[in-house]
């Protein structure tokens, strides 16, 4: 078995790498240490890298399809991991999973037609309803036992007629919950009762810590298979987004040639070569590597939880379930959203997600990236407490 280094400092500035190269662009500073957007600073796999390089000696990257071995290596991976028995007829394509989600809003609703979102939740969501003309329906999610659930009759007092869709994140972004059977199960009778469909965003499935367990929402039932699109990619799992391949499953025959339509007139359902390369190869060849991976994340998280109960208790950390992104609640410090911000960054000079911007619930939280390496958390950690201790 071999072992892989998760320690080791893999420079990425000078690459074009959005978490590292625009910093100014996004936090007008240079000089920040780079913890927001949700990409790991470790090596793509090497079983990933060399199927790239096996290719690109061809050196004919002319239109090419997806073999066979591209969708049973999906078919296979959801199986082994999620226990979710597919179909090669469900699966399509996307250049990325909010793309897809984009896709699915234009496919299955009209402009008007109200979109239903639960904040705080990754904000490309709130892009994919106000950028194509739906009515976005707030349905904010709940603290309970220190961890989100959905606010239901909240949910069931916003439903009207031309209520058409519910963008769904599951597992959860930013707040890193594995949504359980019994909550599922609860969301989806009421949109099965009201003619809505589920679109969900299940990017962070492979990324379960403990004894949670993913559900992948068509595996509930078949009522609710036919229901609702899945979307997925090995880009957080593997640390390929810049490949751009996604992969969407829809079980219901009519909703997918509805939504292959709608990628098809853009011409977008080819995809690239090493997109399709890589995802191959990464659920082929990648259970061991994940495994590793997710031990080391799941240390990364026990050392930002008992740094900030030892170190700064007024900041509270979501418990982690899933997902490499941990949710850290500041409002204690008692500063509006934007000075919080600008404290952090003048402060402590690390760059994190503001939590304002994943809507309804996010102000005065911020969002922390932990797939990098243990000592460069430690030093981000370290900056946290001189600012804010």
């Amino acid at each position: 078995m071999k072992k892989y280094d998760f320690d080791e400092i893999v420079p990425r500035k000078g690459t074009n790498c959005l978490k590292h190269d625009a910093l100014e662009t996004f936090f007008k500073s240079k000089d920040l240490l780079p913890l927001w957007v949700a990409d790991m600073d470790f090596k793509t796999p090497d079983f990933i890298v060399e199927a790239i390089k096996k290719r690109a000696e061809h050196e004919i990257f002319g239109y090419t399809f997806r073999p066979d071995s591209y969708f049973e290596a999906i078919i296979n991976w959801m199986k082994r991991r999620h226990n979710w028995e597919i179909k090669k007829e469900w699966i399509s394509f996307s250049p990325g999973v909010v793309a897809g989600l984009t896709f699915a809003v234009e496919s299955f609703s009209k402009p008007g037609d109200g979109v239903i979102v639960q904040p705080p939740v990754y904000f490309p969501f709130f892009d994919s309803v106000k950028g194509t003309k739906r009515k976005m329906i707030e349905n904010p999610l709940k603290i309970e036992n220190e961890r989100y659930t959905f606010d239901l009759e909240d949910l069931k007092s916003k439903i009207d007629k031309n209520t058409k869709l519910l963008l769904l994140c599951n597992p959860q972004n930013p707040g890193g919950m594995v949504w359980t059977r019994e909550e599922l199960v609860a969301l989806t009778d009421i949109c099965l009762e009201n003619n809505i469909m589920i679109i969900s965003d299940e990017i962070h499935s492979d990324l379960i810590f403990g004894d949670h367990k993913h559900i992948p929402l068509a595996s509930i039932s078949e009522e609710v298979a036919q229901n609702c699109m899945i979307s997925m990619a090995p880009s957080k799992t593997f640390n390929v987004a810049g490949l751009t391949s996604s992969m969407v499953i829809i079980p219901n025959k009519t909703k997918l040639a509805r939504y292959d339509r709608t990628i098809g007139v853009g011409h977008l359902g080819m995809g690239n070569i090493f997109g399709s390369i890589a995802l191959e190869a990464a659920y082929t060849h990648g259970d061991e590597w994940l495994e590793q991976l997710l031990d080391y994340l799941w240390a990364n998280f026990q050392l930002v939880n008992d740094f900030m109960k030892a170190r700064l208790p007024r900041v509270k950390v979501m418990n982690l379930e899933a997902t490499y992104l941990v949710w850290m609640d500041f409002t204690d410090y008692g500063m509006k959203n934007d000075d919080l911000m600008k404290f952090l960054l003048e402060n402590a000079g690390v760059a994190l997600n503001d939590g304002g911007r994943f809507g309804t619930g996010g102000d005065g939280w911020l969002r922390i990236n932990i797939g990098c390496q243990r000592s460069v958390l430690q030093e981000a950690l370290n900056k946290l407490e001189k600012a804010f201790g």
